[in-house]
């Protein structure tokens, strides 16, 4: 059973972290010291819970929290080596793990474990950051707290820090917490109820400081030009910016997007101060290792053209590059790490939005946010002092600290599909449905695009959050509805990597019995439908400068003279020899088009139910409910194909195995000798 300290850490932990206004997400820590009984002496241990590693105060469990002895872990104090080797000291915390399991110790574990508190709070709240970064910090600080809280000049996390925080608490009686120069607030109490009080009342009183004494526009004025553009105008420039913009950030290692044209955002971007203060960079440490030290800002006005932008975009990201490698060149020593790339992670676009990149959507998504925090800060450091942020040599010491280094390796392997971004048409339901489901689990973001939008929001749903999977509508006989689908997943995303042209109906007719309105029903929506789909995504995947992968699950059909299909079967012949015209055509682009024939897909499917089923099976002379079987029986293998095996193929051809095959057509048909490929 969790120990009632415990139990009350995670509650007010969950609290805190549950209102951006106290903390960015995964940002901070919190702390408690309670008492248990030692399994080996029987005997009553004081211990410390912590916060572990990486861990989010707004969804922590007892799992995400390290336990530690608190004698063993005070005692560090007596052969602590100075701060010149204090890293040393985040491996010695495991000497002081009590029992088994829990999550690793933190940098911050000695704040908590040194100072003379019960429970103890670290958070990064925008209010109490404004103050830490402003020039005036130090001397704002007892004039907006009197001496209920105390300022520490910047340092960076570590043994040190507790050190002085802890002697800080000792020679300051009255105080309840204190700011940390540059970076955020710490805030203790007797009782995990008085903690989160005194916690929650520094940043409340930061922030009605703030709103009483902060000048009315801190950002100076708006900067004519630079005015936000009216939304479906906004929107529009946006989608066709992104997937050159998503190939800027995605230089060194390709990146997953998000976009946000939050008016918070838009405001800043149109102000006048704002190319000063994003030359700044960001301060907070949790802010800038998710933003890289500073954005690229496009120095244009809102209503500048798509090709002029992206023209001067090609020349910022140039100048944005080498002034990076100068950053890493001029503090860099023998012991830093390798560069980790020099491509930017926020994208600002006046009158359009940011851009914020990552290995994943969640850490895209979240770059964006601790941006906006950062914003914040700024906007409130500037509206009551000027906004200081620590330098890039402390910046420098932070982002590519060996510890930090160390916590990026012990990070899992990626997925296959990790970073790529996939649109699945057909996808609610049958084959469509089972790519996507496969892709997503192999690390893809995944678009789930079906004429049914409902149904297909439903279908993404089933995969996960929106940082997963979305859905949308897109009838593929519609140019206009195709775009739309392409543009949405481009403002959740970032761009497209992998299309699948899995959208089909069947209809089941001989010769005679086909009408013309049957026939370009059926072209429509397969030929021309996947010509349609393929060209926008093929302009995107050109933009993006990424390569890619371009699937179309044809069909047996596409090579076999069946009974009463002219219709269907002769599409999908013109959807086989699109793969092999696009794969010569675009493979200078590094794009892969490759297709996949199925035969026999009955279960799950929505052609077969939708009447084709009943159709073949009255061709053939069986029951509908034995078709799949007897599909089965006609085939080499004897074996029943479901839409999981044409996943696998979709799988295995848009993987890291099949690099250099394009213009193939794989059978995914348990073996028909007539459909065989010559």
């Amino acid at each position: 059973m969790t120990n009632p300290a415990a139990s009350d850490l995670i509650a007010r932990s969950n609290r805190l972290g549950a209102d951006p206004a106290n903390t960015n997400y995964a940002g901070g820590n919190t702390s408690a010291k309670g008492t248990e009984t030692d399994p080996v002496t029987g005997e009553p241990v004081e211990l410390l819970w912590v916060k572990g590693s990486g861990g989010d105060l707004g969804t922590l469990t007892e799992q995400g929290l390290a336990v530690l002895r608190l004698d063993r872990m005070r005692a560090l104090a007596n052969v602590y080596p100075g701060v010149d080797r204090e890293d040393e000291m985040v491996a010695a915390f495991d000497y002081c793990l009590h029992g088994k399991g829990g999550a690793a110790p933190s940098i911050d574990t000695a704040m908590h474990g040194l100072v003379d508190a019960a429970h103890v709070d670290h958070l990064h709240p925008d209010a109490g950051i404004a103050i830490a970064t402003a020039a005036d910090g130090e001397a704002l600080t007892p004039t907006i707290f009197g001496e209920k809280v105390v300022w520490v000049p910047w340092r960076r996390p570590g043994f040190q820090l507790g050190l002085d925080i802890a002697a800080i608490k000792e020679q300051n009686p009255a105080a309840i917490g204190c700011v940390l120069g540059g970076h955020g607030i710490t805030a203790w109490g007797d009782t995990s109820e008085d903690a989160e009080a005194n916690s929650l009342w520094i940043i409340e009183t930061a922030q009605a400081y703030l709103d009483a004494n902060g000048k009315a526009e801190p950002f100076g004025a708006v900067r004519a030009g630079f005015e936000s553009l009216p939304e479906a105008e906004r929107r529009a420039k946006a989608a066709a910016l992104a997937p050159t913009i998503r190939g800027i950030a995605s230089t060194d290692k390709p990146m997953v997007g998000h976009f946000t044209d939050a008016a918070v955002v838009l405001d800043f971007l149109a102000s006048a101060n704002a190319p000063r203060l994003a030359e700044l960079g960001t301060s907070c440490p949790d802010h800038f290792l998710r933003t890289k030290v500073k954005p690229m800002l496009l120095d244009l006005p809102a209503d500048a053209s798509v090709e002029a932008s992206l023209a001067r975009l090609a020349e910022l990201h140039e100048a944005y590059r080498a002034d990076y490698q100068a950053y890493y060149d001029a503090h860099a020593t023998d012991e830093s790490p390798a560069i980790r790339g020099a491509d930017p992670l926020i994208v600002l676009v006046p009158g359009v939005g940011m851009y914020s990149f990552g290995a994943n959507k969640q850490t895209a998504r979240v770059a964006g946010e601790f941006y906006v925090n950062a914003i914040n800060v700024m906007r409130g450091a500037e509206s009551v002092s000027t906004y200081a942020p620590i330098s890039d040599a402390e910046k420098f010491r932070i982002e590519y600290w060996a510890l930090e280094e160390a916590k990026l390796q012990r990070m899992p392997k990626p997925k296959t599909h990790q970073g790529r971004i996939a649109l699945v048409t057909g996808a609610a339901s049958g084959i469509g449905k089972a790519i996507a489901v496969r892709l997503a689990a192999e690390g893809a973001c995944v678009i789930v695009a079906d004429l049914d939008l409902e149904k297909a929001q439903a279908a993404a749903a089933e995969l996960g959050s929106t940082d997963v999977a979305i859905g949308v509508a897109a009838n593929v006989a519609d140019a206009d509805a195709i775009q739309a689908a392409f543009d949405a997943a481009v403002l959740a995303f970032g761009g497209v990597d992998l299309v699948v042209n899995n959208a089909g109906l069947s209809l089941s007719k001989p010769l005679l019995e086909t009408t013309e309105k049957d026939w370009d029903l059926q072209h429509d929506v397969m030929a021309k439908g996947s010509f349609l789909v393929s060209k926008a995504a093929a302009k995107i995947l050109i933009e993006q400068k990424l390569g890619g992968d371009v699937i179309y699950i044809s069909s047996k059909n596409s090579v076999f003279a069946g009974p009463n299909n002219i219709a269907y079967s002769a599409t999908k012949a013109d959807q086989a020899h699109q793969v092999r015209l696009l794969a010569v055509e675009l493979g200078e682009h590094g794009v892969r088009v490759n297709g996949i024939n199925p035969d026999g897909v009955v279960r799950g499917s929505g052609i077969f139910a939708s009447g084709w089923g009943a159709n073949r099976a009255a061709t053939y002379g069986v029951d509908e409910q034995d078709l799949g079987k007897f599909y089965a029986q006609r085939t080499i293998l004897k074996r029943e194909v479901v839409p999981e095996n044409v996943a696998d193929a979709v799988y295995v051809l848009t993987g890291p195995e099949l690099s250099r095959t394009t213009g193939l057509h794989i059978p995914v048909d348990s073996g028909v000798a007539a459909a065989f490929l010559r």
